[in-house]
């Protein structure tokens, strides 16, 4: 695969990744098969992020807004929709919105996802990038690493992205273990919701005033303010 080859020498990938989880069953499990560069990226790089802000989601992880075979892309499908149509006038999607399957998501809260179409041939699946749950979109003709390769080279610019993405250099950092200090439930109800409806308004992404925030706005929030997290 060229462009895992040219994509590890742009962003190393760890000594010692993360075992890869059974194909066989995960695919079972989404009742589809996945894209065969997917499995290489998990296999060669295991959950993180590459260049401090993007992140691919991956199979029974322990945080729900990351897992790959967990509620969260049908979910998204969903609010998307909602956002969509509670607009004075609702955009056209430019894709069906049942092939839109989440598998990834920025530090902007910006979600990547593939579109699967021909579900039956995975490997011809393309990229779709989505602002927070809005328009507009972005459409990458590629497979995912074809697309990672070409924003961290620099030879594709996403509109959506932003424009220093690579001030810093190319990196990958590999996920750090979830800490067991907390419940899930816990570590929620110690965050502050109305910081976190503050920032989500000035970030653009619609959040409802009253009620429970949901879990992909919070999860967008901790990693745009990680450092609000350990005090």
């Amino acid at each position: 695969m060229p462009a895992l080859t040219d994509l590890t020498r742009l962003c190393p990938p760890p000594a010692s990744p993360s075992p890869a989880p059974n194909w066989n069953r995960v695919e079972e499990e989404l009742g589809m098969r996945l894209p065969q560069d997917y499995k290489q990226l998990m296999a060669t790089y295991g959950p993180g992020e590459f260049c401090q802000f993007l992140s691919l989601h991956y199979p029974h992880a322990p945080r729900e807004a990351a897992d790959l075979t967990g509620p969260m892309p049908a979910r998204l499908r969903q609010q998307i929709e909602e956002v969509r149509l509670s607009a004075r006038q609702p955009w056209p999607l430019p894709h069906p919105l049942e092939s839109l399957f989440a598998m990834g998501v920025t530090g902007n809260g910006d979600y990547l996802f593939w579109v699967t179409n021909p579900t039956d041939k995975p490997d011809t699946w393309t990229i779709a990038v989505n602002q927070a749950l809005r328009a507009p979109w972005y459409t990458f003709t590629g497979n995912l690493t074809e697309f990672l390769l070409a924003v961290v080279s620099g030879t594709t610019q996403v509109p959506l992205f932003p424009e220093d993405l690579r001030d810093n250099g190319t990196s990958f950092t590999p996920a750090h273990p979830v800490r067991a200090t907390a419940a899930p439930t816990e570590q929620r109800d110690s965050l502050d919701p109305t910081e976190i409806r503050k920032w989500a308004r000035a970030t653009g992404i619609p959040i409802p005033d009253r009620g429970r925030i949901p879990i992909e706005i919070i999860e967008a929030w901790k990693r745009a303010n990680p450092a609000q997290l350990d005090l």
